[in-house]
């Protein structure tokens, strides 16, 4: 009985190293761990042990005997990474056991090295965690919003709450004593990046890829034009985009781009609002999904379906849960691009294209078109959107659709640092394996890293980020036992003083989970997950709220 990753891996790479026969990869050392779409079990070598389920923190892993409908395709896929092998061979003849890495050791005496994380998305969290797996490292986290963890809270989909689950592993992390929660701080307004140098040894930003690539066309400006990245936001409550204009009057909404994200936000739309209410999506956007008008998203992209930019877990698990359809002429593309393809990854995703069926007229059911070979034109409208002229890619042959909302889902650009360099073509913080460098000079900036898509580019998934940060410590912690660091010139007690002088309202551990408690039982009441806060406000003061009486707080542990 081999178990089996499900679509809900998020390359953690923790089950790697858990596996005691080596039977998981791409393993964090090789090279196509960082572009993997997801991992995999090798059904031949697994023993059945059990230990990667454990390791797993978004429990994505689980025997084939148990696996639903919707993730039985995941048994062929995981079996499909590995080569054939004569009977009683277990591993592959190039296997070897992956090495587990070791953490970096602080080794300059009595000295307590001291760092500033901005930033508490699953980058910040994985290297907090790195820093902390050893006693002479003090780690204080800082984050603009009131609640931490970044996209895990707000970009992964509601109805993927397996994936939300590794902010257990997170919280854990955070209740460790020489760890620190600054929240509803931002760096860059409340305290500078030299401020934060005068309190700790370095500054480790992980402040990810916030800006939204644009679509440069005419039209972009009207009503009715956001992206999908905006959107996904919104539908889970983040406080900066609570109030978007989220229109779904019209019967078609297109969406530009075929990514994951892409299919997130197409599938929520099209999704039956009450399973999307027992989830924690926002009040505001279950709302307005249970007066939608919409019977159709259009996923339009720009090249062919052997280009597909989603990924196969993701493919599988939208046909698996939506009605996902082609038109007739994309239907021939598939099958041409499917009698030429050599690579196994794009075959796999063109074998389940060449099994949608053709669109018909619109019913009343709520469907996903994938359509190809789209480059946009322009946007119709005038006072607001009314549809999406396209070129057909290569051609002058124009396509229009009708729509009433248009989103752009086409990638994100990083946004400059105060006090540091940024390389604006590849909108990242110019770094070496993890150290920010002075482009001019190509020296090391004394004291300053980066980890996550701040230092890569906006790629990867949520456990991509726990190599790139363990990378980025090591080299930080180097350069400390080096004594290239240098040491706080301000008394730690001083910066507790200054962050509250200048932010009252900041949120720390304590309160964090004042909200959290606070989000659960509103959620409880109603059936749900959680439902969140969406407001900052409404957050800071759930978290001045006073804490329950010890005995709820347990028995509301045990029912969790």
């Amino acid at each position: 009985m081999p178990h089996v990753i499900t679509q809900s891996c998020c390359s953690d790479g923790s089950c790697v190293y858990a596996c005691p026969v080596n039977c998981i990869h791409p393993s964090p050392d090789e090279p196509g761990f960082a572009t993997a779409e997801m991992l995999y079990i090798d059904p031949v070598a697994c023993v059945d042990c059990g230990a990667c389920v454990s390791a797993c923190p978004v429990g994505a892993i689980a025997p084939d005997s148990k696996l639903t409908d919707k993730q039985l395709p995941f048994i062929e896929l995981n079996a499909g990474f590995y080569p054939e092998r004569p009977a009683g061979v277990k591993l592959p003849p190039t296997s070897k056991l992956a090495p587990v890495l070791p953490a970096p050791q602080v080794r300059r005496g009595e000295a307590e090295l001291t760092v500033a994380v901005v930033g508490s998305g699953p980058a910040g969290m994985y290297a907090a965690d790195e820093l902390l797996t050893q006693k002479g490292v003090r780690v204080n986290v800082f984050d603009k919003l009131p609640t931490p963890f970044g996209l895990v809270r707000a970009g992964v989909a509601p109805d993927h709450q397996h994936t939300k689950g590794v902010t257990k592993l997170f919280d854990r992390i955070s209740k460790q004593p020489r760890f620190t929660f600054y929240l509803n701080v931002e760096v860059g307004q409340h305290i500078s990046h030299d401020e934060l140098l005068k309190h700790h040894h370095a500054v480790l930003y992980t402040v990810g890829a916030p800006n939204d690539r644009r679509l440069d066309i005419g039209g972009m400006e009207l009503p009715g034009t956001a992206t999908a990245t905006e959107t996904v936001a919104w539908i889970n409550g983040h406080p900066d985009f609570a109030g978007l204009d989220v229109d779904l009057r019209h019967e078609r909404v297109v969406v530009v781009g075929n990514g994951n994200v892409a299919l997130d936000v197409a599938r929520i739309l099209t999704a039956n609002p009450d399973d999307l209410a027992r989830t924690d999506i926002s009040d505001t956007a279950l709302a307005v999904l249970r007066g939608s008008a919409v019977r159709e998203v259009v996923i339009a992209a720009r090249r062919g379906p052997v280009d597909s930019a989603f990924t196969l877990p993701e493919l599988i698990g939208l046909t698996s849960t939506a009605e996902v359809v082609l038109d007739a002429g994309d239907h021939d593309l598939v099958e041409q691009d499917l009698a030429t393809a050599t690579d196994t990854l794009a075959k796999a995703k063109l074998e389940i294209l060449a099994k949608l069926p053709v669109a018909a007229e619109l019913t009343g059911r709520p469907r996903i078109r994938l359509a190809y070979r789209l480059t946009p034109h322009r946007v119709l409208g005038t006072d607001r959107v009314s549809g999406v002229e396209f070129l057909r890619t290569g051609t002058d042959e124009t396509v229009r659709i009708e729509a009433g909302l248009l989103l752009t889902s086409i990638g994100y650009r990083g946004a400059p640092i105060a006090d540091l360099p940024f390389d604006e073509a590849d909108a990242v913080v110019p770094n070496r394996d993890g150290r920010v460098i002075d482009p001019a000079t190509g020296a090391a900036v004394t004291g300053a890293y980066v980890a996550g898509w701040i230092k890569r580019g906006p790629t990867g998934f949520i456990g991509t980020n726990k190599s790139c940060s363990m990378q980025t410590v090591s080299n930080l912690v180097d350069d400390f036992n080096a004594g290239l660091l240098a040491d706080p010139s301000a008394r730690p007690a001083l910066l507790d003083n200054l962050i509250r002088s200048r932010q009252p309202e900041v949120v720390d551990a304590r309160g964090w989970r004042a909200i959290d408690a606070a989000e659960t039982a509103r959620g409880e009441e109603q059936g749900r997950v959680r439902v969140k806060f969406t407001d900052v406000a409404d957050m800071v003061a759930a978290a001045a709220a006073p804490a329950a009486p010890l005995a709820k707080r347990l028995l509301a542990g045990l029912l969790r």
